[in-house]
């Protein structure tokens, strides 16, 4: 009994040894499996990593994308609204090119036609009766040497003739009085003017003591009865608004025809 006993143990010891080779050889497949798995697992990690970092950079090309759609949309519109500008601004060159030429035809035309203006202003001046002359013939020389001044525009100076014009049509129906002097039977005396319109160009020693007017037909100046001396100083007070608006009384020199239409009258 005791010898079969050693004898099982013997064989178990036996098999025990030749185990053990297939023991080391079983662990290290194992070791290899599991290595390749979490080498497979390492990969997958990673390649996911790059589909995530993939669909990313999709989506942000895409809203990148979208963007640009819209960007172009709103680049047409003002691209669209620009054509517009440009197109109208192009006309109003074209306008403003056709104003030139029509302003520089219009200037061959308006010079002459300003220095006729002024020539007939001048001339005016002269056979009219003689009151500010200093002043009204200084105001044609100065339109003179505009009309010869390129600095200024033919605008302006047609604007400046043309309030010449109006000063002068605004002395027809104006009260004024000013001092100046005259010479009456070769004597020269400082006086009182009084314009009445273009009616009567009076005048009062500064003494008030005599008083005249000028005489449109004989073109000078002459005496009036003293009667009018107090009335022609009234007047001119008016003028120089030194008294109130009134009625004055002034001598009128009636043309000619009128005096044959009286004449005519009191024959019938």
């Amino acid at each position: 009994m005791l010898r079969n006993n050693k004898l099982i143990k013997k064989l178990l010891l036996f098999s025990l040894l030749l185990m053990i080779p297939l023991i080391a050889r079983t662990e290290k497949p194992l070791e290899s499996a599991i290595e390749l798995r979490l080498e497979g697992q390492q990969e997958t990690l990673e390649t996911q990593r790059e589909i995530d970092q993939l669909s990313n950079q999709t989506l942000d090309m895409v809203q990148e994308y979208q963007q640009v759609i819209v960007q172009q949309g709103d680049l047409k519109v003002y691209n669209d609204q620009l054509e517009k500008l440009v197109f109208k601004q192009r006309e109003k060159l074209d306008s403003f090119k056709r104003q030139l030429q029509n302003a520089k035809e219009a200037q061959r035309t308006i010079v002459p036609m300003m220095l006729r203006m002024v020539k007939v202003l001048s001339r005016f001046i002269q056979l009219d009766t003689p009151f500010l002359e200093k002043e009204r013939s200084m105001r044609i020389v100065a339109l003179k040497e505009m009309l010869d001044d390129p600095a200024i525009s033919a605008a302006e100076k047609y604007r400046r003739i043309l309030e010449a014009y109006q000063i002068e049509a605004d002395y027809g129906r104006t009260l004024e009085s000013y001092t100046g002097d005259i010479e009456v039977n070769g004597e020269k005396r400082a006086v009182d003017f009084l314009r009445v319109g273009r009616l009567a160009l009076l005048y009062l020693t500064l003494d008030g003591s005599e008083c005249g007017f000028w005489n449109k037909k004989e073109k000078k100046w002459q005496p009036l009865s003293d009667n009018y001396n107090k009335s022609i100083a009234h007047a001119i007070r008016i003028a120089r608004k030194e008294a109130p608006p009134d009625l004055i009384i002034i001598p009128l020199l009636i043309p000619e025809s009128f005096s044959m239409l009286e004449n005519k009258g009191g024959q019938k």
